[in-house]
């Protein structure tokens, strides 16, 4: 199964702060509580992150000259263009500083005891195979180019969520960049 998620659907939601936007492409489950959530965030100014306790963050400089993440520990880190990211725990107190003007960024954020997630970076030249395995779902979001699926094009920004039966497999096609979420239940026999 693939869902085409186009951007135009996104939901586009104000910060409570007013420093900038998020744009909800998918979270899991729907409704209520989520255990997985991918987002766009727009950035207008320097300001804290929200905290998100239990969860694990990744996030993606999409467009924008960057910004420096500061963590209350001492910690600094700087996302860079072209595409600079950070993975860090959603409890850790942290402040955006940006570096020249307003960021788009992707963010990926899960529950830690209910989800294990990769975000992978991948170019696209041609095609692309998914083979399906079992309670796997990738979401993929296309930073750059034009990306064919059996279910339709996607654009720059376009998002679709796969999940593939096992067994099976599904070809995507195009040429771009795209940033690929795996996400699954988290392995009880791994924690700890």
């Amino acid at each position: 199964m693939i869902e085409l998620l186009p951007a135009t659907t996104h939901r586009r939601e104000r910060w409570k702060n007013g420093g900038g936007w998020t744009r909800e492409i998918l979270r899991f489950p729907a409704d209520g509580a989520w255990d997985w959530r991918i987002s766009v965030a727009e950035v207008g100014c320097d300001g804290p992150f929200s905290p998100f306790p239990g969860c694990e963050r990744e996030i993606v400089l999409i467009s924008g000259q960057g910004m420096e993440l500061h963590f209350a520990d001492g910690e600094m880190h700087r996302l860079v263009p072209p595409h600079g990211r950070l993975r860090f725990s959603g409890e850790r107190p942290l402040t955006a500083l940006l570096v020249d003007g307003p960021t788009v960024d992707f963010n990926l954020m899960w529950k830690r005891d209910a989800i294990d997630a990769q975000l992978l970076h991948r170019p696209i030249v041609g095609s692309m195979l998914f083979f399906g395995e079992p309670d796997v779902t990738w979401v993929l979001y296309v930073l750059a180019g034009q990306v064919r699926t059996p279910a339709g094009v996607l654009e720059v920004g376009d998002a679709a969520r796969i999940a593939i039966p096992p067994g099976e497999r599904r070809v995507i096609e195009g040429g771009g960049e795209v940033l690929l979420a795996k996400l699954q239940p988290a392995n009880p026999a791994a924690q700890g």
